[in-house]
């Protein structure tokens, strides 16, 4: 009798002590749960050990990369359905070890133990991060780090991003329902960080972590700066000297394979920071805002662009995402606003505009997932399909963040200013809009 899924309800109802919103389609061909709802397929027995050897997200995780997991419908509404029962239930929620203290709940496991098949813990997927011993945030550590992020092929990131190749939170001036378009938003975007920065013929701007290179190219070709873009990313770095020379701007531009911290041509007149200080970490934030401050003339001005998490009580508490760590991410940390601005402070700056965009970033998000979707067959032509996955997953989970203001996202404009006190900004900065 085929009967999987019915099993499988009954456990996880068992564990999270609340009715199941998904439905469930197991190997077997078996189906349990709410008719009509997104249906949560476990494709083989693997799964099912996935989460016995690692219980908690990183299992979800594994199971999903390597394709033991998937979704039927649509999958915005399923990781709501998800998120409201397991992620968003509060202290309230029974925990794993709380429920195995109920017979019923023991004697469930035992059977999905019986239910998994041979008691060996299956590998993890080959997109996993492979930890390397020694500290976080090392030149080496972080190269590394950037490198399984963005070397994964130009030509997957052009599917996903469109032909703008920025990887930042667009500005949306209408929705695309409203004739709005990604490529116009993160154009607008890069004009609202050149305003801010107040570019002009003459300036020097480097931007740090410059990505393929859309930033420095525009900065160069619609306000006459000239522009040194530093990324860790070799594939990043070809892809932007390529576009830089095709728009002739080879003699304004100078696209680098360095880390910030070992710049040292400065003073430079302003310093675009896109998405970038996500991948700095806590223990050298300091260090980054210092170095960044140090490479400023008196009176010039850094926009820091940068995801943001929601304060806790204790802060100590504070754990990376699993799975972004594991497979999107690594050692990358995410900060409360307070404390970037704080830092960026005690670092010499003064802070004289911060705007939120959170909003934006979910519209972007939901684009690039559309852009992924529309173009699968092509994505797997171009990466495995255990890294389009993860791309699918996190880019679609993220868009719900935003939405629910779990994270933000800031563009915090900074100013070296000189002891006499002239910041540079006009009595009334918000005329960049």
């Amino acid at each position: 009798m085929a009967d999987a899924a019915l099993r499988l309800q009954n456990l996880f109802e068992q564990l999270l002590g609340a009715p199941l919103p998904v439905r469930i389609r197991a190997w077997d061909g078996s189906q349990a749960g709410p008719p009509g709802a997104p249906i949560l397929v476990v494709r083989n027995r693997r799964a099912l050990r996935r989460l016995l050897f690692k219980p908690g997200e990183l299992g979800l995780a594994r199971a999903w990369v390597a394709g033991d997991l998937g979704v039927d419908g649509d999958l915005y509404t399923a990781l709501e359905l998800m998120a409201g029962l397991i992620w968003e239930r509060g202290e309230d929620a029974r925990t794993l070890a709380g429920a195995l203290r109920d017979p019923e709940v023991r004697a469930a496991v035992r059977g999905l133990v019986r239910l998994a098949g041979p008691p060996l813990p299956p590998s993890p997927p080959p997109e996993e991060v492979r930890r390397a011993r020694g500290h976080l945030h090392t030149k080496r550590s972080d190269r590394r780090a950037i490198s399984h992020h963005y070397d994964v092929g130009n030509d997957f990131y052009e599917l996903v991003l469109g032909p703008s190749m920025v990887y930042s939170c667009a500005y949306w001036q209408a929705p695309e329902a409203e004739g709005g378009t990604l490529e116009d938003a993160q154009r607008d975007k890069l004009e609202l960080v050149s305003r801010k920065l107040g570019l002009r013929p003459g300036l020097r701007l480097l931007d740090v972590g410059c990505g393929w290179g859309s930033m420095a190219i525009h900065a160069a070709r619609e306000h006459g700066v000239s522009v040194v873009g530093v990324t860790l990313s070799q594939e990043q770095a070809a892809y932007a000297r390529k576009r830089v020379a095709d728009e002739g701007l080879t003699d304004r531009v100078e696209i680098r394979v360095q880390d910030y911290r070992d710049v040292t041509d400065g003073p430079y007149d302003a310093i675009s920071s896109i998405g970038m200080a996500e991948h700095v970490g806590a223990e050298r934030y300091l260090e980054y805002a210092v170095d960044l401050h140090r490479l400023l003339r008196p009176g010039g001005r850094l926009l820091n662009h940068q995801i943001a998490r929601r304060p806790q009580r204790d802060e100590s508490a504070y754990n990376v995402d699993e799975f972004i760590d594991a497979y999107v991410f690594p050692d990358g940390e995410l900060a409360p606003l307070g404390t970037t601005v704080t830092q960026l402070e005690r670092a010499g700056f003064e802070v004289r505009d911060v705007e939120s965009i959170r909003e934006h970033y979910a519209l972007t998000l939901r684009r690039w997932v559309a852009n992924l979707e529309s173009e699968w067959a092509a994505a797997l032509r171009l990466v495995s399909p255990g890294r389009a996955r993860v791309w699918r997953l996190y880019m679609a989970a993220c868009a719900l963040s935003f939405e629910r203001n779990r994270i933000g996202v800031n563009q915090v404009l900074a100013v070296k200013t000189p002891e006499a006190g002239g910041s540079g900004l006009p009595l009334r900065a918000r005329t960049w809009h």
